[in-house]
């Protein structure tokens, strides 16, 4: 479901959905006394708690997660221990970040006839080879039989940077010096510091040019949100972060035939859900899911984020990287911030795949509507060509589906095509 209408148009204003309440586990390097079921129960009730509800108050719950990372098929199923199956519930799993799942149940929220959704995910990369894991989500044909690792992977799409002179290894240690010095206030992350930069560059590499400070920990750990739509958000909570626009995209699974140094994805993704004319200009913070550090600056030039805005306040993936759920984390991490007022308006982002493969770009505001946001529903529609096809869904450790093609951009609009 794009932020966009037929033929690029930009719909009406849907009805309005706001996240009212976030909770998150404390990653972990490796959670060795409590299964999934135990990591999520406080995690859900903390959720629900905050805003006085109970799961029987949900219209809807989906969560995100990995059978390959728990190592049983419908691993899932097990995890709905943690919220309660009886009664019956309305229920869905996306074997995908968190994130992703929340996108569902904010398009299920358009639906008039529920007006609360919780959202959770849980992921425990310690159980196994992380780095190999995630080779199966290649090319089953001629990427996946090489066995690349992910952060083999990671490292080529930095030497890309680094080549072209867009960014240097000093640039990296730079980006992961702030999110260190970020995380130090954030009790959730698995790791935090204050060393400088040039105090990073003396840490050994990993895979050439990325050293152990531009890779993500390893770590176990779970997040929740809870969501309500129009008049039921401002019920439970005094300042909602409402959703102003939320789009994915993703790009092709082959590796050679894609611009390591850029992300369209991401800048289709933001485009379509209203970054958009002056709107990046507006956007107070911006958590980022960058599990490497190079990353971190491939997504701001993607996203053509202002110098002033403050990026990853959080520490981001760089501190606390658990697997599916992560993006996640970046939403709720952001919201918070609107939340407590420290923030008018926020960017969100997730990814999944290897290189930055599928992006979601998730806005954030104290105010509903996208008039708060400069009009971005309404700021540049997409000429000829018709609407940017569906990003497909990612199957079990499986490739997402290749986007569809977008039509041909009108003033101040989407770009003209990616595939």
């Amino acid at each position: 479901m794009s932020s966009m209408g037929r033929a690029g148009v930009a719909p009406a204003w849907r009805r309005p959905v706001a996240v009212v309440s976030f909770a998150q586990y404390p990653t972990c390097r490796r959670e060795e006394h409590r299964n999934e079921v135990e990591v999520l129960m406080p995690v859900v009730a903390e959720a629900l708690d905050a805003v006085g509800l109970t799961k029987d108050d949900m219209g809807f719950v989906c969560s995100g997660s990995s059978d390959y990372l728990v190592g049983a098929p419908f691993s899932f199923v097990m995890a709905l221990d943690a919220v309660g199956a009886w009664p019956p519930l309305r229920e869905s799993h996306v074997e995908m970040d968190g994130a992703f799942a929340l996108y569902e149940a904010w398009v299920m929220l358009q639906s008039e006839d529920i007006d609360t959704a919780l959202v959770y995910s849980f992921g425990r990369s310690s159980s196994g080879n992380i780095r190999r894991a995630l080779g199966l989500q290649l090319d089953p044909y001629t990427m996946a039989p090489l066995w690349p690792d992910s952060v083999s992977l990671a490292a080529l799409q930095a030497r890309v940077l680094v080549d072209r002179g867009i960014a240097s290894e000093d640039d990296f240690a730079e980006v992961a010096s702030r999110c260190l010095r970020n995380a130090t206030s954030n009790p959730n992350a698995q790791v935090s510091g204050t060393a400088s930069a040039g105090d990073l560059m003396r840490d050994a590499y990993v895979v050439e040019p990325l050293r152990r400070h531009a890779c993500p920990p390893v770590g176990d750990g779970a997040a929740a949100v809870v969501l309500a739509a129009g008049e039921r958000a401002s019920e439970l909570v005094e300042r909602p972060a409402w959703i102003t626009g939320m789009d994915h995209r993703v790009e092709t699974h082959a590796l050679g035939a894609r611009d390591l140094a850029d992300s369209p994805s991401t800048r289709l993704a933001a485009q379509a859900a209203g970054l958009v004319g002056g709107v990046a200009s507006k956007i107070d913070l911006a958590e980022l899911h960058a599990p490497f550090a190079h990353q971190e600056l491939i997504l701001a030039r993607a996203l053509g984020l202002a110098d002033g805005v403050a990026l990853n306040p959080s520490g981001g993936a760089l501190v606390a990287n658990p697997l599916m759920v992560a993006g996640l984390a970046r939403i709720g991490e952001a919201a918070r911030r609107v939340m407590d007022g420290s923030a008018h308006t926020a960017l969100a982002h997730a990814t999944s795949g290897p290189c930055l493969q599928q992006n979601l770009v998730c806005l954030l505001s104290d105010q509903p509507g996208p008039a708060v946001l400069g009009g971005a529903r309404t700021a540049g529609t997409a000429g000829t060509g018709g609407t940017a096809g569906t990003a497909g869904t990612a199957g079990t450790g499986g490739t997402a589906g290749t986007a569809g093609t977008a039509g041909t951009a009108g003033t101040g609009g989407a770009p003209g095509e990616e595939s």
